[in-house]
C-alpha cells in the first residue's frame, strides 16, 4: 500500500480534522513511499522504534507521537535520536491522539468497554472523549477492581468503599482525571481513568463516587491494538502491535 493511500485511509477512518488536539495527527515523519509492514504501539518511544527497525517495518503507528504543544522544539538529545532512527531507516511515523481515544468502535474507550462488557449509553467531556454506561450486572467496587486486574494485567489504584455496589459508571482512558467532576454530575457510581491527581482522592472520598486509576499506558493499549488488527484485516498489511511495558 502506498504511504499516501494509508494516510488518506486513516484520516477518513479516524477523522482527525474534527478534533482540537495538543499535537499534529496523521503523518508526523515521512518515510518510504510503499508500506507493507507496520509496528503499532502506544508511544513512539525509542524502544518501539528499535522494535520496528528489528522487523524491518515501513511505518510506526502510535497513539502518542511527537511535537506536543508547548514542548521545546529543538531537535536535540532524545528527540534527535528518535528522529534519526526513523529517518536513517526510512520509517514513517503516524500518530493519532484524541481521534484514537474517541473513535466509536476502534478507540481506546470503545475497546476498553468491549473488553470488560460495559454497555455505553452516552458521551461527555471535552469533544465527547469520555463515556458513560452501565455494567451488564451490578458489581461491587472490589469485584470491578478484580475484573480490571484480570483484563489489564495490573491492579488499579482504587479510592472508595470496596463494598459499594456499582451499576452506572463513566470512563475515559489515559490522563483524564480532570473529567471526574463531570462524571460525578452524571450520577455515576464509579469513574475509571488511567491516571490520578492529588485532588482526585478528596473528590472521591467526599462525593462517595469510587475512582479507579487503572494506568495511562494500560488503558490506552486498546486503540492501537484494534487499529493494527483493522489494518491487517481491511488493508492486507502486516501490522503487529508491540507492547513496550510501562508501569504508569
Amino acid at each position: 500500500m502506498k504511504l499516501v493511500e494509508l494516510v488518506e485511509y486513516l484520516d477518513r477512518l479516524l477523522e482527525p480534522a474534527k478534533f482540537r488536539d495538543y499535537c499534529p495527527n496523521g503523518l508526523q515523519v515521512e518515510g518510504r513511499a510503499e508500506v507493507r509492514r507496520i509496528v503499532a504501539g502506544v508511544t513512539a518511544s525509542q524502544a518501539l522504534l528499535d522494535a520496528a527497525v528489528a522487523v524491518q517495518a515501513d511505518a510506526v503507528l502510535v497513539h502518542h507521537g511527537y511535537f506536543w504543544r508547548g514542548e521545546d522544539g529543538r531537535i536535540t538529545g532524545i528527540r534527535k535520536r528518535r528522529l534519526v532512527t526513523l529517518i536513517e531507516n526510512d520509517i514513517s511515523l503516524l500518530a493519532y491522539h484524541l481521534p484514537l481515544d474517541a473513535h466509536p468502535t476502534l478507540g481506546n474507550n470503545a475497546q476498553w468497554a468491549a473488553a470488560l462488557g460495559w454497555q455505553a449509553l452516552g458521551r461527555f467531556g471535552e469533544q465527547d472523549i469520555g463515556w458513560v454506561g452501565t455494567l451488564p450486572l451490578p458489581q461491587t467496587v472490589a469485584e470491578l477492581a478484580t475484573g480490571l486486574t484480570q483484563s489489564l494485567g495490573r491492579a488499579p489504584l482504587v479510592i472508595g468503599d470496596v463494598a459499594r455496589p456499582i451499576s452506572r459508571l463513566a470512563w475515559c482512558s489515559g490522563g483524564a482525571q480532570g473529567y471526574f467532576e463531570q462524571a460525578i454530575a452524571l450520577g455515576v457510581d464509579a469513574y475509571l481513568s488511567g491516571e490520578i491527581s492529588e485532588q482526585t482522592v478528596h473528590l472521591a472520598r467526599e462525593s462517595g463516587v469510587a475512582y479507579f486509576a487503572a494506568g495511562h499506558h494500560a488503558t490506552e493499549r486498546f486503540g492501537a491494538q484494534a487499529l493494527a488488527l483493522h489494518l491487517a484485516e481491511h488493508c492486507g498489511l502486516d501490522c503487529r502491535f508491540v507492547d513496550v511495558d510501562n508501569p504508569v
